[in-house]
């Protein structure tokens, strides 16, 4: 436990921001797994409306520093790939 005043703040502090990285990474874990499952399901349309929630949800986890700047390029990357396979 922090002993300090300064490390007792931290520590709320902390826990406040966890909150909403926790919700970000939810955010984005649902919408990639329902893009993903549109993929198996082999409707492209759909997909493709997902596809775009799931790119704003990653762009938001990497602009708060949720997931690092080359995760969320590669995660994109890879969905719009597979979106491309479809046929």
């Amino acid at each position: 436990m922090p002993i300090t005043s300064s490390a007792k703040k931290e520590l709320r502090a902390s826990k406040r921001k966890r909150v909403f990285n926790v919700k970000r990474k939810n955010d984005l874990k649902s919408t990639v797994k329902e893009v993903k499952t549109l993929i198996k399901a082999k409707t492209k349309k759909e997909a493709e409306k997902s596809l775009s929630i799931a790119f704003q949800a990653i762009d938001k986890a990497v602009k708060r520093g949720v997931i690092k700047k080359n995760t969320g390029a590669r995660k994109k990357s890879r969905l719009s790939k597979a979106i491309g396979k479809i046929s």
